[in-house]
């Protein structure tokens, strides 16, 4: 099991069985929106971090958008490892070059 199916676990396991004091749990009760709102946050953040040329942070914010990523993921029922298994179909494609298409902008 690598960290991010570790991570899923421990965010079911919330989902399943609330801690109070629990941040995850603080999403899941107050909702999709609320989750929703955090995805968007922390992906401002990484874009912020990433052009601030802060490795150190945008490691930080790429954790706090994947960590609010599986939250989202829970609550929408969709399993880690669907997604773990569609990266690894989109692994087998690499090197298939795609044909860019020539566009005249100027008609």
């Amino acid at each position: 099991m690598n960290s991010i199916e570790k991570l899923y676990s421990v965010i079911l396991d919330r989902k399943e069985n609330p801690q109070e004091g629990s941040y995850t749990c603080y999403l899941f009760d107050k909702g999709l929106d609320k989750i929703l709102k955090k995805v968007g946050e922390e992906s401002a953040e990484t874009i912020i971090a990433a052009k601030n040329n802060d490795n150190e942070l945008l490691c930080g914010e790429i954790c706090d958008l994947i960590y609010h990523l599986l939250v989202m993921c829970a609550e929408k029922g969709l399993d880690v490892n669907d997604v773990l298994l569609e990266l690894d179909e989109r692994s087998k494609k690499i090197g298939n070059l795609k044909q860019m298409k020539t566009v005249d902008r100027n008609t």
